[in-house]
């Protein structure tokens, strides 16, 4: 939960950022405080870690280039991970693009990716999981991620992707469906 406190440094942190004074120090706040949570919404969306630190370095350099338009609408975390969201999004789409290979080819199986990843740490049920999660359309496994994982309410999960919390609760359920008849059945 956010206190009074924290919105408050995060107010100052921004409107230094968007002022342009002690950009370095308000910067190298913001990396600290979300740079965690967006490796890790970035992770379950791109699934490989060297992949993932791109991502989050690409995300950054976004938000520092478009810190000016922020607005304070929105809660910045929910701006943030729409930014995060759409350069993972953006980083799948050209990663399929440049793939030349077959998608049975060994180095694209996700299990064997997930079991020789130095930084996966899961045990079988986790790779159950994310083979479920693969398998779901890509806005029901963001909706499942942030939900999930991230614990996210609807509204946020709402800012963040632009769809009716109505429309997000049925893509949970239909996703939570699906990953567990990939369990039953799978």
């Amino acid at each position: 939960m956010t206190t009074a406190k924290q919105v408050k440094r995060e107010q100052q942190m921004v409107a230094m950022l968007q002022s342009g004074q002690n950009v370095e120090e308000a910067f190298r706040w913001l990396v600290g405080e979300y740079q965690e949570r967006l490796y890790w919404h970035i992770r379950r969306i791109v699934i490989e870690h060297e992949d993932a630190n791109d991502v989050v370095q690409n995300t950054f350099v976004r938000v520092f280039r478009s810190i000016k338009n922020y607005k304070g609408d929105a809660k910045l975390y929910t701006w943030l991970y729409r930014i995060a969201t759409n350069e993972s999004i953006t980083f799948l789409n050209s990663k399929k693009r440049k793939a030349t290979t077959s998608l049975h080819a060994p180095e694209n199986n996700l299990e064997q990716r997930l079991t020789t990843d130095a930084y996966f740490d899961g045990d079988d049920i986790q790779i159950k999981l994310q083979l479920a999660l693969e398998k779901l359309p890509e806005k029901q496994r963001l909706v499942f991620n942030m939900r999930y994982f991230d614990n996210m309410p609807y509204q946020d999960i709402s800012n963040v992707l632009g769809t009716s919390v109505g429309g997000l609760k049925a893509s949970y359920h239909h996703a939570v469906k699906k990953i567990e008849n990939y369990f039953k059945n799978g």
